[in-house]
């Protein structure tokens, strides 16, 4: 038997690429840089967290000892560890990692060092990392940990990933590589801004196995609003057919930078053990959300993150992070450093 793991099961840590220099966050490297480090501080409460940087020493000095903080060298293009870094699979009850080809979403901007990335971190990684012949990026899929997988037609269906493969090919492949039985297709649903071709990560996402939340549009004035209510109709059809539990998530109100909406989502959220962090962006619907996080789970602690510099760049909290499952363990063999290290 074969698996995704979800990412609402056990972690061992989450990765993070730390904003650089010669990263797109230029402009507002010391801003961006900030948000990372409250980020990665939030994680370290509730688990591992391995930083991967340009300069180790000097991201290093950033943060006070702690010890579930590890740090290793790589410089990446950028800062998008969900769709660049390895995917968790399980079995035969033996977890295994994945590491797709990772062309920047069709190949928007460069990518080589991201794509790279995964084979220059296996050493630190307790777990065996094999290379799929295959574009596919983390923040595409959403996982039950059982047999579905729910993804977008746009994205992964899009010419610009495995233009040689038709949607039955692909299909097949999901299929074989994350031992999904159903794969699960989003016709509609898109955010203004989203260089990803619509993400599932930013429209609706797994919290058990039985569960999906996702971003609802009530505002017929909004630009949203006819395909967010399509995709809601498709999601109650999947919940009919599958018996899926469905929970809404307000839209925020408009959000621009420089002239241009951004993809604010409450959608974009991370679970990590013990709790869930839910980005914000200084508008009157955080709160809603917040509240609708806080009934839902329970058992968890609900961290607000403040994603508005996040966003400035298309992506959000989900979008720079990446969760290695319960098991995975970091090899300090390999030289992964500790704070103290």
């Amino acid at each position: 038997m074969k698996r995704l793991i979800a990412e609402f099961e056990e972690q061992s840590f989450t990765q993070i690429i730390f904003p650089h220099v010669k990263t797109d966050w230029i402009e507002y490297l010391d801003e961006a840089q900030n948000t990372f480090i409250n980020i990665i501080n939030q994680i370290i409460k509730y688990q591992k967290c391995l930083v991967v940087c340009q300069n180790l020493k000097s991201v290093k000095n950033r943060f006070d000892d702690n010890e579930n903080l590890f740090f290793v060298e790589y410089e990446a293009n950028d800062t998008w560890a969900r769709d660049c870094s390895a995917l968790c699979i399980e079995e035969d009850k033996e977890i295994k990692l994945l590491d797709f080809t990772f062309t920047s979403w069709g190949g928007k901007f460069e990518a080589s060092k991201d794509d790279a990335m995964s084979k220059s971190l296996q050493k630190y990684y307790s777990k065996k990392l094999l290379h799929v012949d295959f574009i596919l990026e983390g923040g595409a899929v959403e996982s039950n940990g059982i047999d579905t997988v729910l993804t977008t037609s746009t994205c992964m269906l899009n010419k610009n990933r495995n233009s040689g493969l038709n949607t039955e090919q692909i299909t097949k492949k999901l299929k074989q590589e994350l031992g999904a039985t159903n794969i699960l297709y989003l016709e509609h649903g898109y955010l203004a801004g989203d260089d990803t071709d619509s993400h599932v990560d930013t429209l609706a996402r797994f919290i058990d196995e039985k569960s999906i939340m996702y971003v609802q549009c009530n505002d017929e004035e909004d630009e949203h609003y006819k395909e967010l209510k399509l995709m809601e109709d498709e999601l109650k059809e999947f919940a009919k057919t599958y018996d899926f539990r469905l929970i809404a998530l307000p839209t925020t109100d408009a959000i621009y930078f420089e002239n241009e909406r951004l993809p604010a989502t409450y959608a974009n959220f991370l679970f990590v053990n013990g709790a869930v962090l839910v980005p914000t962006y200084g508008v009157k619907q955080d709160e809603e959300a917040l509240n609708i996080f806080r009934e839902i789970f329970e058992d968890r602690e609900i961290i607000s993150i403040d994603c508005s510099t996040l966003i400035k760049q298309h992506g959000s909290l989900h979008c720079v992070t990446m969760n290695f499952a319960g098991g995975v363990t970091l090899d300090q063999g390999g030289h992964v450093l500790n704070q103290r290290g």
